[in-house]
């Protein structure tokens, strides 16, 4: 399940990607239209800018904009970012260590498939596909 952070995220990217010009977008804007607390989104904003996913300034003509076009974002590279890795098993994590278990599991295959599943997906979805 995907927390509101990530959910919130993908919200501010899509309007962005809405309104995708060279000009920044005021916070407080994106905040109205998408009905989400402002604080809550400084928080999430700064993270997108810490991933380089978006820019931001400051100043009477700050705000924030997108980094590239929308057809270059991928809807699982948002969600990671935000999220951390999107794995069904922790023993799929890339940092996991090897489970002692893994030649025995008899469900391994099953959940490497799930993942595979799941990562096209995601990272299939470009943003421009969730704004037409």
């Amino acid at each position: 399940m995907f927390s509101t952070k990530g959910r919130y995220a993908l919200r501010v990217m899509i309007d962005l990607a809405e309104r995708h010009t060279d000009e920044f977008i005021p916070l407080k804007d994106i905040a109205e239209r998408q009905e989400i607390s402002k604080k809550y989104l400084e928080i999430i904003a700064k993270e997108l800018v810490k991933s380089k996913l978006i820019t931001g300034a400051s100043g009477k003509h700050g705000g924030y904009k997108l980094t590239r076009s929308p057809e270059e974002y991928s809807v699982g590279e948002i969600i990671e970012h935000m999220e951390g890795p999107i794995v069904p098993v922790a023993c799929l994590a890339p940092d996991a260590e090897e489970c002692p278990r893994k030649d025995a599991c008899r469900t391994l295959s099953m959940w490497e498939e799930f993942y595979q599943l799941e990562h096209d997906f995601f990272y299939n979805k470009k943003l421009s596909d969730l704004i037409r």
